[in-house]
């Protein structure tokens, strides 16, 4: 055998174990990366709720929330201090306001009761609200700047994202929590 078809042979071969090396690296991260989901879904039981059976705890302060006076959070799946996915449910007093804020965490929202007004911006515009009546969706994209209000009545809005979260007010003297 000539000497450059024996070097086509093993560079052929060479290939071909990189490449067969890179599939098992690529399966055996998928197969961890799927135990890591499953165990996620293990460790969170089965939940079935009904309004009745949610238990309101009373009004305070709480990690990944505007932090405003008379908001009640119930957190509904998950641990919004952890890496992970969560739910939540916000549960806001009429004539509620909440200034500009962002969150790290890419955030999905539905409003389940009560009409919320909510706009995207860094300073609150009343101008720039959208009623968001029960039935609702709207993103709070991580690092977008959004505010929102309640009117005339009690407001419930399902918020689930992928944490660990945060709440950092555009004007820091905005913030509830350090008041």
């Amino acid at each position: 055998m000539s000497g450059s078809f024996l070097c086509i042979v093993f560079s052929q071969r060479a290939h071909s174990i990189a490449g067969m090396r890179r599939f098992y690296t690529t399966l055996i991260l998928g197969v961890i990366g799927g135990a890591v989901v499953l165990a996620q879904d293990a460790q969170t039981p089965q939940e079935r709720l009904t309004p009745t059976e949610i238990k309101w705890p009373a009004a305070a302060p709480t990690l990944g929330t505007a932090g405003v006076a008379g908001l009640q959070i119930v957190v509904l799946k998950g641990d919004p201090k952890k890496p992970g996915l969560y739910t939540l449910l916000l549960r806001l007093p009429p004539n509620t306001k909440i200034l500009a804020h962002s969150h790290q965490d890419d955030r999905t929202a539905c409003v389940l009761s009560g009409d919320w007004y909510f706009g995207y911006g860094r300073e609150f515009d009343e101008a720039a609200l959208k009623e968001m009546p029960a039935g609702s969706f709207y993103t709070e994209p991580p690092g977008v700047e959004h505010f929102g209000q309640t009117k005339d009545q009690e407001t419930i809005i399902e918020i689930t994202g992928y944490g660990p979260t945060s709440t950092t007010y555009v004007d820091p003297k905005n913030d509830p929590m350090k008041k």
